[in-house]
């Protein structure tokens, strides 16, 4: 599947549908906080996400009950690789770097981060 990036509704009910794992279009409307935008808005949005293969649907009746097929993880790497590959010349030490340095980790995060890279060379070094 080409993963294309959302647009900003589309990435909003990804991720009430990704919450969700499945759901009616109530379901998806409802979480949306108020204003929420109309079921004629959230029913073409569906039906474009749709036609794009990132949702599917099981017919109940007749009502349909979405589903996520575009999973979380595939998207979020495929987005997080782009921009790696366009602000930080494809070298994820530099995007590395760059968090690090401006995401004011509390100490917490950062030793949470320390073993999760601990982990990595372990069983890189393990291969």
């Amino acid at each position: 599947m080409d993963i294309k990036q959302l647009n900003k509704s589309e990435l909003q009910i990804m991720k009430y549908l990704w919450m969700l794992e499945k759901g009616f279009m109530k379901d998806i409307v409802e979480k949306f906080p108020e204003p929420r935008p109309a079921y004629t808005t959230i029913s073409t949005l569906l039906k474009r996400m749709t036609d794009k293969n990132y949702i599917g649907f099981n017919r109940l009746g007749r009502d349909k009950e979405y589903y996520p097929i575009l999973k979380k993880n595939d998207y979020f790497t495929k987005q997080v690789n782009g921009m790696i590959q366009h602000f930080f010349n494809d070298s994820k030490a530099q995007f590395a770097s760059f968090f690090t340095k401006n995401a004011d980790l509390s100490m917490e995060e950062l030793q949470e981060l320390q073993e999760l890279l601990n982990e990595k060379m372990t069983k890189k070094k393990g291969k």
